[in-house]
Parts: structure tokens; C-alpha cells; sequence
């Protein structure tokens, strides 16, 4: 069967301003808008990390670099981390990529090590990461 009329359009009212376009007005003040907050500026810790040691040095992993070292943060709940939300930079290490890697889960743990003793190690290369940092100046230290 052919239909020799095309179907109408019932039940449909046009109302002003509904169905358009955008102009040019309405899409400048869109982009003025920003869903999200702009990300804060990398800090003078972050930046520290450049060209120091790896102090997390996982056994049989780090790659001893000192190009590829960064400020790792810790993943876990207790120290800050969260859906959508980074660890503050106290609780971080200095680590190489590689390093940086298996902590973050991109790459396995080594046959051996265990999440536990991952952890240990994590938590011994922060101490020696905020020991640096605090020397340098730029964080306060804090005794418990």
C-alpha cells in the first residue's frame, strides 16, 4: 500500500521560540558559561618532582629515570581520594613512570609483591617524598 497523501501533523502547536536555531548572540553567551571549574594551577610540590629520584622504587619495576619522575598520588579512600577527587599532594610520592604505573594499576604487580607490601612502600617513599619537600621549603612539616 502507498499513501497518496503524506500523514499531517495533529496534535502539534508551534510555539515562538522553541523551535530555532541558535544565533551567533546565544552561542557567544554559551561559551561564556563553563560546565566545570577551571582545574587548579599545577602546584610548586607537583612541579618539585621534576628531575628527583624515584622513592617508591618497587622491586623489579622502577626504572630508576629521573626524566619520567612525577608527583604520585595515593588511590586509596582514607587518604583523600575519591570518584572525581585526587589525594592532596601531602599524602604523594616521587615516582618514576614505571613505578607510577603498577601503583596506578595500568600495569601488574610484579609476581611477589603483594597489595599489602605495595602499599608499605608507598607509605615509606611518602615519608622520604614530604622529608624532600619539607627541606625544600615548600611544605610545613606536620608531626603526628
Amino acid at each position: 500500500m502507498k499513501r497518496s497523501t503524506p500523514l499531517k501533523r495533529t496534535g502539534f502547536k508551534s510555539q515562538p521560540g522553541i523551535l530555532r536555531t541558535a544565533t551567533l548572540p546565544d552561542l557567544q553567551k554559551l561559551k561564556k558559561r563553563t560546565l566545570k571549574s577551571t582545574r587548579p594551577k599545577t602546584s610548586k610540590i607537583r612541579q618539585s618532582a621534576r628531575d628527583k629520584e624515584c622513592t617508591l622504587r618497587f622491586p623489579g619495576v622502577c626504572n630508576g629515570r629521573t626524566d619520567t619522575t612525577v608527583l604520585c598520588h595515593s588511590n586509596r579512600l582514607a587518604d583523600g581520594k575519591g570518584m572525581g577527587l585526587k589525594a592532596p599532594d601531602t599524602r604523594a610520592a616521587y615516582g618514576c613512570s614505571a613505578c607510577h604505573d603498577v601503583l596506578d594499576g595500568r600495569a601488574p604487580r610484579p609476581a611477589g609483591m603483594t597489595y599489602e607490601s605495595m602499599n608499605e612502600l608507598f607509605d615509606a617513599g611518602v615519608r622520604e617524598t614530604q622529608a624532600q619537600v619539607a627541606r625544600a621549603g615548600l611544605l610545613e612539616v606536620i608531626h603526628d
